[in-house]
């Protein structure tokens, strides 16, 4: 009788071990994944472990030091660049693996094969943008030069020697939870790495929504709806600026007139978040206490656990170079060494186009010139997990890839097959520049390095001992007449092409001004004497206060750029709120401590400001009320900007738009802002009931983790201040990613902070440690070691690489 309760009792174990070792929807195996010897468990990291180490790893020239301070920052010395390199991609896998990875396939357009085909539609997109092909181009540049090869080689062979070394329980958590392992490491990821910041940075285009805006729009309501120049203006260059004419130009064909026949778009592009940007400047030592120059630099992006930015000292023979860098790249991007400092914000110009192409035999000819040519297919095979793989097949023409056609995103579009023509796609070695500038001493290496910098197109600040300060307006811009590239143009037709790029000694730049800083916040470059044409949307309240600020100052300190950086004054506000109050006509009994929370607001965007949430609910609900009607919702449009809104309301407040179109009555400003203010009111009591009118707790900041479905893994909810138009430009999920500031003394004084921490597990004290002083406002000092200082207090451990 006992071989009945023994059988029962079998079967139990067995059915329950097959359960737990195999995957249930989206559930990983939880058996692995609860397993003491190889889940979860081991990826809880004590804040006691002891990070010492002696590895003996293949690959390496030399001996190889790593001094981890007290924030685990690795401070590598290195006897050659190669090693340096090598071991810079070791500890990038070491605490950034499955970011790193994460990152490619979510650039390469792989996600499917991890989360299933939910992701099928982003890959998609991601395959005919030909983020792998611009990579596959790059790669060919970078391995035609001896210094990125050498970097890519070296840091792949360190990021693999990592890899290799993992056991399953060593697996970061993200692996276990998602139940796949990482593949080995290329020197293909890097330059996919390097499109993905240029999807990022240079990815939009407003090609489609002029088109149709044109179509519905005259042209005069255009040009004032989506102007090229605003009213005011602060440009990187100061107005007034001389430029001589321009050495090459732009000749548009006969008929260049914009093509509108054609159906409507109704479909909507992905794009980045508009405002990723950054603010960066840099100060002559005549401005400053010390009398050294001082550069400051903090990026704007999408913020996210882990970090997108990862610290790091690199110190060879050749260079000491201390800043930030990107997981899957070798070198640093924005820092500082013993002789130079840079910094990097967004150029925001379009350097996307469209064109329309007809097909016949499907994908396979194009019309071009009058003859139809062979399209170049590339069949791309997208494996989705849990399921058989998807076959897309994208068109390459002489322009680009096809990324519009009748079968993606729109079946019924017909005909409206779109080519993309896109810097991104074109050779390059933008990975050589940020190599040359972590070894350049002085203003000429600088210039050396812009060289080579094609896309994304960035403004580089520039400081140096030797007392210089610089900024360059950098990248290859197309060459183009007025207004081509703002609408989709002829596929078949050769003189629409690019006719070459605006030659780089006459890209906007500054050297040494008399005003002793030069600064950049994502707006226009230059005034409209500028000779050649540039297409962007650019910023404008951010780089006036940065202006307002460096030029009223004196006797600057590390600590007052600290402040600026932290600045939440509120220009937008200021110049909005005193049309708002003129045309604010009616106030009810009920609405008017909510006015009265307006007037008093003090225009800072502080975490506990109460105006400031009024504000922003106020001016959104009048954005709405002037646009909706005229824009619709039904295809792709883009709602006129902001400041573009405001200096027209303020130039002329009886602008047509403002009558709503659906309505009998003709609507004026002043009925509109009552309207706005009433609908804002009854959203202000509802917030004020539930005890999150103040702006950090209304907005606040939301750091998630990268997955953007792991709240235990996330920083959720942070009380911070900044917005929208303002220095500090953080947001919801957006804002500073990295703040850095360089005092270029005899023994340089730099200081920097991130939202995050170095390490990518979950389960480590340096996950998440610098969130809270960073949404603060602090700085940490940063260590720059010379090989002597081995026995420094905020070394904490040390890792040799060799024998």
């Amino acid at each position: 009788m006992r071989l009945i309760p023994f059988a029962i009792t079998a079967a139990i174990t067995i059915g329950f071990i097959a359960t737990l070792d195999n995957k249930w929807g989206s559930l990983p195996p939880l058996g692995k994944l609860l397993s003491p010897q190889e889940g979860f468990w081991q990826n809880a990291t004590p804040i006691s472990k002891d990070y010492n180490e002696q590895l003996d790893l293949p690959g390496l020239k030399g001996k190889t030091e790593v001094w981890l301070d007290d924030r685990m920052v690795p401070h590598i010395f290195a006897e050659n660049d190669a090693d340096a390199y090598y071991v810079e991609g070791y500890m990038h896998a070491r605490d950034r693996l499955w970011q790193m990875e994460l990152q490619i396939f979510a650039a390469s357009g792989r996600l499917s094969e991890i989360l299933g085909s939910k992701m099928l539609n982003y890959d998609r997109m991601q395959r005919r943008k030909g983020m792998v092909y611009a990579a596959e181009v790059a790669l060919k540049e970078m391995e035609a030069d001896p210094i990125t090869k050498t970097a890519i080689e070296s840091y792949s062979a360190g990021v693999n020697a990592y890899i290799n070394s993992l056991s399953t329980a060593e697996l970061p958590i993200e692996y276990k939870l998602l139940n796949y392992k990482p593949e080995p490491w290329t020197s293909l990821n890097s330059g996919i790495l390097l499109k993905l910041m240029a999807q990022d940075l240079a990815g939009a285009a407003d090609d489609l929504e002029y088109t149709n805006a044109r179509r519905l729009f005259s042209k005069s309501d255009f040009d004032l709806m989506y102007p090229d120049f605003s009213d005011s203006l602060d440009p990187i260059i100061p107005a007034g600026t001389h430029f001589d004419a321009a050495t090459v130009k732009a000749v548009p064909p006969p008929d260049s007139i914009i093509r509108l026949a054609g159906k409507l778009l109704s479909f909507k592009e992905d794009k980045p978040d508009p405002d990723n940007g950054s603010n960066n400047w840099a100060v002559a030592g005549s401005k400053t206490r010390s009398g050294a120059p001082i550069l400051c630099s903090d990026p704007h992006l999408n913020l996210s656990l882990p970090s997108l930015w990862y610290e790091v000292q690199i110190h060879t023979p050749e260079m000491n170079v201390y800043g930030a860098s990107l997981p899957g790249a070798p070198g640093v991007i924005i820092g500082f060494n013993d002789h130079i400092a840079w910094g990097v914000t967004n150029g925001e110009e379009d350097v996307k186009d469209y064109y329309q192409m007809q097909f016949r035999n499907g994908h396979k000819q194009y019309l071009f010139n009058g003859q139809y040519r062979d399209a170049t297919e590339r069949i791309e095979k997208i494996s989705i997990r849990d399921s058989k793989p998807y076959y897309d097949t994208v068109a390459y023409t002489v322009w680009g890839p096809v990324l519009f056609d009748n079968t993606f995103p729109d079946t019924t579009a017909g005909g409206q097959y779109l080519a993309m023509h896109w810097k991104a796609l074109d050779p390059s070695n933008e990975l050589r520049t940020f190599l040359q500038l972590d070894k350049a001493r002085n203003y000429d290496d600088y210039i050396a390095a812009l060289k080579h910098y094609a896309c994304p197109a960035q403004n580089f600040a520039f400081a140096d001992k030797q007392g210089d300060i610089a900024i360059w307006h950098n990248g290859q811009y197309p060459l183009r007449w007025k207004d081509q590239g703002k609408y989709i143009m002829p596929g078949s037709d050769s003189t629409f092409a690019w006719q070459g790029y605006i030659p780089m000694d006459q890209n906007p730049h500054m050297h040494n001004p008399e005003r002793a800083f030069v600064s950049s916040a994502n707006q226009h470059p230059t005034d409209s004497s500028y000779p050649y044409n540039y297409i962007g949307d650019y910023d404008l309240f951010r780089g006036k206060r940065i202006n307002e600020v460096l030029s009223a100052a004196s006797q600057i300190t590390v600590q007052d750029m600290m402040q600026l950086q932290n600045d939440n004054m509120n220009l937008f506000a200021r110049a909005a709120l005193p049309l708002l109050k003129k045309h604010l006509t009616a106030v009810s009994p009920a609405e008017k401590p909510y006015f009265k929370l307006l007037s008093d607001w003090n225009l800072q965007n502080s975490p506990d400001s109460k105006g400031a949430t009024i504000f922003y609910i106020f001016w959104d609900q009048l954005m709405n009320l002037i646009w909706k009607d005229d824009l619709g919702t039904k295809m792709a449009l883009q709602m006129p900007w902001e400041k573009t809104t405001l200096l027209w309301l303020i130039r002329d407040s009886s602008m047509h738009f403002i009558d709503n179109v659906n309505t009998p009555e003709k609507e004026t400003l002043s009925s509109l802002v009552d309207q706005a203010f009433k609908i804002t009111s009854d959203s202000v009591q509802i917030l004020e009931s539930r005890k999150i009118l103040e702006w950090g707790r209304y907005r606040g900041t939301d750091i998630r983790h990268l997955t953007r479905s792991l709240p235990a893994f996330s920083a959720m909810h942070l009380a911070t201040g900044g917005g929208r138009h303002i220095v500090n430009a953080t947001k919801q999920t957006h804002g500073p990613s990295w703040r850095m500031v360089v005092q270029l003394s005899d023994k340089t004084e730099a200081y920097g902070i991130y939202p995050g921490g170095q390490s990518g597990n979950p389960g480590s004290p340096f996950y998440d440690n610098a969130v809270q002083d960073w949404v603060q406002g602090k700085y940490y000092l940063l260590h720059v070691f010379n090989p002597t200082e081995h026995d420094d207090p905020a070394i904490r451990f040390k890792m040799v690489f060799g024998k």
